[in-house]
């Protein structure tokens, strides 16, 4: 191993800074503390001697370079001698590259004023994609449904098994349960007022115009919205969406339209599912708590509860599922390269889609109470 030092000397007005031996990593520290000590504000001209350094890494060169901006604060004349042409390329290039790279800005804290104008902006460019998303789909759906021979019957059944009857048994328990909830939480005020019959007209109402929709639209939402999300988003990190473009098949014919059909199929037959075990829950409630026996109830539902409330129920479904689908399939299709993206497209394609089922519903709502229906 060669030795190195570092020689200090004052010679014809100048300021040698002569290095000897390896110039490496292992002993700049020692030469910083060296140097630091020098007073070097009052000197005209300060040489960096390399002439009898016969090795010099990278961060020796780092050290090179930093030293000779730091004296040239204070001093008007630096030079560096060096005769051997590898080391000077290695100055040469390090000093470029510092040239090169720019200073990283201090991060600064965003006012209150500047962050609402930034999530604003973000908004409105998203609101603009996917208003461009909903263009495209329905430009591809005219043109899937134009043509009999286009539509996939096979991919389209495959999802209304997926979406649909694979739910069955999650709507099912869920809306009885709603059914029991609502129907006990309901009998306990009724039977103050002795108005025990009137939990049918209550759970009739409620449950074929709002709750069932509502309830199987949310568990749809966050099992099928969710599956669509994580569906799409893993074909594109995995490049399936770009092969199939490159192969010639449209992804929008082959995989987004099938899955909007087949939920807006299943939808209000889940509904429909629905509808029938939260009315079983209501009128086993019913019986149990307030003696009201399935003949009784059974009677007094036909009697006041109009045809028309559950078809009110049932054509909530398809815009339900449109939105569902739609959403679900967005957010897969903005997954960026990696998996952390999948995770919060996937959360937020769940909490959209319901909180949109949630407005479809409000607006559903208004239009037919101000109808009259």
């Amino acid at each position: 191993m060669n030795l190195s030092s570092l020689d200090i000397i004052y010679s014809d007005n100048r300021l040698f800074l002569k290095f000897t031996g390896e110039l490496t990593l292992y002993n700049l520290t020692k030469y910083k503390q060296e140097i630091g000590l020098i007073d070097t504000s009052k000197e005209l001209a300060i040489v960096i001697d390399l002439m009898e350094v016969n090795f010099i890494d990278s961060a020796a060169s780092i050290f090179i370079y930093d030293l000779q901006k730091q004296l040239s604060l204070n001093t008007p004349n630096i030079d560096i001698y060096c005769d051997n042409t590898e080391m000077l390329d290695i100055l040469e290039l390090v000093k470029n590259q510092k040239q090169k790279t720019k200073q990283i800005q201090e991060l600064k804290r965003k006012g209150f004023i500047e962050s609402i104008g930034e999530n604003t902006y973000q908004n409105y460019l998203g609101f603009l994609s996917f208003m461009a998303f909903i263009g495209e789909l329905f430009t591809n759906k005219i043109s899937y449904l134009a043509f009999f021979r286009n539509i996939r019957f096979k991919e389209i059944a495959f999802e209304i098994n997926e979406g649909g009857v694979k739910a069955f048994g999650i709507v099912s328990l869920t809306s009885f349960l709603i059914g029991l909830v609502v129907a006990y939480q309901s009998a306990y005020q009724l039977k103050l007022y002795g108005a025990n019959i009137f939990i049918v007209d209550m759970l009739g109402l409620s449950i074929l115009r709002e709750l069932s929709p509502l309830i199987t639209a949310i568990v749809v939402a966050g099992r099928s919205g969710s599956a669509f999300t994580a569906q799409i988003g893993a074909m594109k990190i995995t490049q399936e969406l770009d092969a199939m473009r490159t192969m010639g098949f449209n992804p929008y014919k082959f995989l987004v339209i099938p899955k909007i059909i087949a939920l807006m199929i299943t939808l209000p037959i889940l509904i429909f599912v629905s509808d029938i075990m939260s009315i079983i829950g209501g009128m086993l409630i019913a019986n149990i708590d307030l003696g009201i026996t399935t003949d009784l109830f059974l009677d007094r539902f036909n009697e006041v509860i109009a045809a028309k409330h559950f078809f009110i129920g049932i054509a909530k479904g398809p815009f339900f599922a449109f939105l569902i689908a739609t959403i679900g399939i967005y957010r897969g299709l903005m997954v960026k390269d990696d998996t952390q993206s999948i995770g919060f497209n996937t959360t937020k394609s769940v909490v959209e889609s319901i909180f949109a089922v949630i407005i479809c519903d409000a607006i559903f709502s208004i239009a037919f109470t101000n109808l009259g229906i």
